[in-house]
């Protein structure tokens, strides 16, 4: 299901917009849920990071669209962001709100799928993530970014590689949650990224970033298995096809 926020004042523009999208998840077989936004303000206000896409007009009332995309990465880095507007003089600022791309009104369903396109390989590329809840509100993270998630007293630390951040919950919520995504318990206080294991040296584990983590004695022989069980399933996912193609 691919969620899209369309951020739009003129109703004609929007009921455009939302029937390209209709047609195009029918004619790609993917479903597709639009909520049309009149202004930028009410789109914002308690932003949930949980849109894989963002149409966005720049000429908006209470807030131009540059400045509502600024306030957008604030709040998600990784939603993918494409201007829709009539004022193309501005739009080549994207680069600035690292936007996708733009359309310039009125949009036509040629142009319009050729963008989708591009979109929706980025958001498939990118489909796996987790929210976390912080403090200051809820995060987006990619977990190919993700090195290890530690628990630190009643906190957990999601450390990337030259950034960490901090969020409530469990270590065995987070686990379970991930347990299909390749995340695996080493010891009782870190679940580590086998994308990020380097090396694996007696009791130590050593992840992206030079960091050597313990594996714990209760909880070597599971890991072991899983790590060997993970590892063959990525080499079976990269082996090339020794039929070929007729």
């Amino acid at each position: 299901m691919l969620r899209v926020a369309l951020v739009e004042d003129d109703p004609s523009a929007a009921s455009t917009l939302s029937e390209y999208l209709r047609r195009y998840g029918n004619e790609c077989g993917l479903g597709i849920k639009v909520v049309v936004f009149s202004e930028p303000t009410a789109f914002l206000q308690g932003y949930r990071p949980n849109w894989d896409l963002v149409l966005m007009d720049i000429q908006l009332p209470n807030m131009d669209g540059m400045e509502a995309a600024r306030r957008l990465r604030n709040l998600d880095r990784y939603v993918v962001l494409i201007f829709v507007t009539n004022m193309a003089q501005y739009a080549v600022l994207g680069y600035e709100v690292d936007a996708l791309a733009y359309m310039v009104k009125p949009v036509g369903y040629t142009q319009f799928c050729r963008k989708l396109d591009r979109a929706v390989a980025l958001i498939q590329q990118g489909a796996s993530t987790i929210t976390v809840n912080r403090r200051d509100g809820i995060r987006r993270l990619r977990l190919v970014d993700i090195v290890y998630i530690e628990v630190r007293g009643h906190r957990l630390v999601y450390h990337g590689d030259g950034e960490s951040v901090e969020a409530t919950g469990t270590l065995k919520a987070v686990q379970d949650q991930l347990a299909d995504h390749g995340f695996l318990r080493c010891n009782k206080a870190y679940l580590v990224n086998v994308r990020h294991i380097l090396a694996v040296k007696g009791t130590q584990l050593i992840v992206t970033g030079d960091c050597h983590l313990t594996i714990g004695r209760s909880h070597r022989r599971q890991f072991m298995q899983s790590l060997a069980l993970e590892l063959a399933r990525e080499n079976e996912m990269v082996r090339p096809n020794s039929m070929g193609r007729t």
